[in-house]
Formats: structure tokens, sequence, C-alpha cells
């Protein structure tokens, strides 16, 4: 099976093209339904949460749910909850993606995308065969942003700053998905993705498919690779930085 991940910023559209992505065929593994999922009332991070935060977290409905609201108001500006957040819920998230993998891979598909926003953050960007990122100018990403919330400009720009900068993930990606233009033309990229990846997927998966062992052999043998052209990409990024330092030098004398 071939991996996908998927990832991009607030507002920056990687929503749209996760459906986008669904409506070829795509079968979607998205962490953010996922992250509800796992918290729900009853489950281990649910009783977590709600001992580490307090009962002030549930909604007054009397549904015992999580009030997803207010427990990020307390967690934005506080770094140490942040991560105590973090450290609760992104594991039982990590293992509900390799179940949903997993039972897409036994149903037969040879292609599934990973739909994590923090793909390059948490380091699954890893695990994947590719990584597409979802891209669009900073200020686009706050328009969009004041559009949606309906919020501030200070408030869009203080979420904007509060993640990681599009522009940081680029370095990680395989593939770039401009969102700049109109639908129609995010349409189209995404379907010149998906004749690719089919491309790529190609028979083999048939085999790995029927003989497990062999699929997960080519699994490693694809993020072995991944691996060796990730070290190599950076050693020639820092070559290049180093050639433009010593042109500075050489100016500047």
């Amino acid at each position: 099976m071939l991996v996908i991940g998927l990832t991009g910023g607030i507002a920056s559209g990687k929503s749209a093209v996760s459906h986008l992505f669904a409506s070829h065929g795509f079968p979607i593994v998205d962490a953010d339904v996922l992250a509800r999922r796992v918290v729900e009332p009853g489950t281990s991070p649910y009783a977590q949460i709600v001992a580490t935060f307090g009962r002030e977290v549930l909604l007054k409905d009397g549904s015992q749910g999580l009030d997803r609201p207010k427990l990020g108001e307390i967690v934005f500006n506080d770094e140490r909850k942040r991560k105590l957040l973090n450290a609760i819920v992104h594991p039982a998230v990590r293992w509900e993606m390799i179940w949903d993998v997993a039972r897409y891979w036994l149903a037969g598909h040879k292609i599934c995308i990973l739909d994590v926003p923090l793909l390059i953050e948490s380091g699954i960007w890893k695990w994947v065969a590719k990584v597409v990122v979802v891209y669009c100018s900073k200020d686009i990403q706050l328009q969009r942003l004041m559009q949606r919330d309906r919020s501030t400009q200070a408030a869009a720009l203080a979420r904007l700053n509060s993640q990681l900068p599009l522009a940081s993930k680029l370095e990680y990606s395989d593939h770039v998905i401009d969102n700049s233009g109109s639908l129609q033309d995010l349409d189209g990229q995404v379907a010149s993705l998906v004749q690719r990846f089919q491309r790529e997927a190609g028979w083999s998966w048939v085999i790995s498919w029927l003989i497990p062992p062999v699929g997960l052999l080519v699994g490693l043998w694809i993020l072995s690779w991944k691996a060796v052209k990730r070290r190599n990409r950076r050693g020639n990024r820092r070559d290049n930085e180093g050639g433009v330092r010593l042109q500075e030098v050489d100016t500047s004398e």
C-alpha cells in the first residue's frame, strides 16, 4: 500500500484537498476525526484529560463530552498544559491511524491518504511514502482565516504564529499543491497527483497484499530509500548555503 501523508496549515485548504482525494476513491485517515474519537466518554484518554484538567472541560449539557473550545482556550497560551494534552492524545491517535491503515490495506486498497495537520511536527512524515503539502501565502491564509472565523486580524495572526509556518513545511514535501488560485485549479492539481500515485502504486501492491511479508519488506525499503534521499537533500542544501555564505564573504571583502 502506498501511504501518502497530507498536511498544510490553518486555512490553507488542506480539508478541501482531502475531500478531492476522497472523491477519486482514495480512503482517508483523518487525524482530526480520530482525535475526537479517542477522547469520547469512556475512553482512557478521556479519563486522563478530566483527571488532568478538571471537570470544567466538560460540556454543561449533561452529555459528559469534552468542551473542546474550552480545552483549547486552556492550552492555547500555556505550553506546559499543551504538552500535557498532546502526551495524552497523540499516542492514542497514532494507534488509531495504524489500525485504520491496516483495515484499508486488508480491504484491498492500494493507496491511502493520512490527513494530519501536525504531520511534520509530530514526526509522522518519516513513516509515509510521500508527503504532500498544501500551500498558500501567509497573507492568503490570514484573509481566509479572518473570513472563516470572523475574527480580528490580531486574533487570526496569533493563531497563525502559533503554528509551524507553511514555508517551513515545504522542505519536507515530495509534492506541493498550490492553493492560491481557484477551486478548478486545485481540482486539476489533485487529479494530476491522483494519476501519478496510481502509476507509482502500479500492480505490485497485489503481491504485497497477497503475501504480507513482501509488503512489509517493500514498505521498509521505501522508508529506507526515502531516509537516504532526505539526508542527501539536506546535505545539498547545506552545501548551497555554505556556497552562498562564501560568496557573501568574498563580496564583503
